[in-house]
């Protein structure tokens, strides 16, 4: 499969791995309205569902297939021919489709999973990436629990997939287990010990048990991966997976450093975020990176006097970069002369020094009482100057 080595693929597992979450679940028309922002948001791959998992799963893939067009569809199985027939059934109609087929390479899974051998493990992760070929030319292969997987048996698996057909192998840090230098690392050691890696894409998916699965994706794009799994918002099972906006925003940032660039409108973030948070009934947390609510707001005087400045001082992303019109200046009781002059002013008071002075004073005994200042309240401070 040839690739542009400066190309990072995004591979959204929104509506697979994000949707597994507990009282996350969605109908086949909400997926589609997903997939549809998705698309335009630039992503390169969508995983659809697990066709064999459920009746409702397998129609979504089959929907999904007929309602995008530019997108790669790919839908997950394990490492059995039931299951990756039933997947190539739902992918039909896909324009371009991906079986996504894989079984556990760590010794915990092999003998407490699949009471198995790494060598009866690695001829059936063979048969299935052969078995997934002979419905499609596009076969991603998943090393589950790669994270803490025996590196030279690692190796050796992901030899044989590619080998056998395997354009994507996937590099999973199934338990969110890895620090980002161990994983780096790992993705290293593939890169100059498969003889055969070139012939297909690394893909890093971490997950985010130690709030490390966005750190652990950028080492796997620094040590040669070319794609990330993620989801909006990082949603996912247990603490969630690597974070859609993050990523994006880190390449955007560093783009000198990494040298490597994806095909995300970040104008899209705020939109899509909000959407996926509201139909699968999970809030954002304020303080989220990127799209969280506080993300973008400047609470303490001296942030908010620096901001006043100049903007950069404090912000390495513009609001308007994610979608969102402006940062906002909240007012608390850190804030300082500059913000409640700042917000005055966008209220169409022009005060002199010393009114400003006064006016602080009586803003600073109200926002000890109250948690948020309004609009109302600064009108009201003004007045009573007045």
């Amino acid at each position: 499969m040839l690739h542009d080595p400066n190309h990072l693929y995004i591979f959204d597992t929104t509506l697979r791995d994000g949707e597994q979450v507990p009282g996350c679940q969605l109908t086949t028309v909400e997926k589609i309205e997903i997939a549809k922002d998705l698309e335009k948001l630039g992503v390169d791959i969508i995983e659809a569902g697990f066709p064999v998992s459920s009746p409702g799963d397998f129609q979504s893939v089959v929907e999904l297939s007929k309602a995008v067009n530019d997108v790669i569809i790919c839908a997950l199985t394990r490492a059995n021919e039931n299951d990756i027939d039933v997947a190539a059934d739902a992918l039909k109609y896909a324009k371009r489709p991906r079986i996504h087929t894989g079984i556990g390479a760590s010794d915990m899974h092999i003998q407490y999973k699949f009471n198995s051998t790494r060598e009866a493990i690695l001829e059936r992760a063979v048969a299935a990436v052969k078995h997934a070929k002979k419905y499609v030319e596009d076969v991603e292969f998943y090393a589950e629990d790669a994270g803490r997987a025996d590196l030279e048996f690692l190796a050796k698996m992901i030899e044989a997939v590619i080998a056998a057909g395997a354009t994507v192998v996937n590099i999973p840090d199934t338990n969110g287990y890895c620090l980002p230098d161990q994983y780096g690392a790992k993705i290293k050691f593939l890169k100059e010990h498969v003889k055969n890696i070139d012939q297909a894409i690394i893909s890093a998916h971490c997950h985010n048990d130690l709030g490390l699965a966005t750190a652990n994706s950028i080492a796997g794009v620094q040590n040669g991966a070319r794609q990330i799994e993620c989801t909006i918002n990082g949603i996912g099972e247990r603490a969630g997976n690597t974070s859609l906006e993050e990523v994006a925003m880190i390449m955007k940032v560093h783009q000198q450093s990494l040298k490597v660039g994806t095909n995300i409108n970040s104008k899209l973030f705020t939109h899509i975020s909000r959407k996926v948070s509201e139909m699968m009934n999970m809030p954002v947390q304020p303080n989220k990176a990127i799209v969280g609510r506080n993300a973008f707001a400047h609470s303490s005087g001296i942030h908010q006097d620096g901001f006043l400045k100049h903007r950069e001082n404090y912000e390495i992303i513009k609001p308007e970069d994610v979608g969102l019109a402006e940062a906002d200046i909240i007012l608390t009781a850190r804030s300082g002369r500059h913000a409640l002059k700042h917000h005055l002013e966008r209220l169409g008071f022009s005060l002199d020094k010393e009114q400003l002075a006064d006016a602080y004073k009586r803003f600073l005994d109200l926002a000890d009482q109250k948690k948020q200042i309004t609009d109302e309240d600064l009108i009201n401070l003004v007045k009573v100057e007045a």
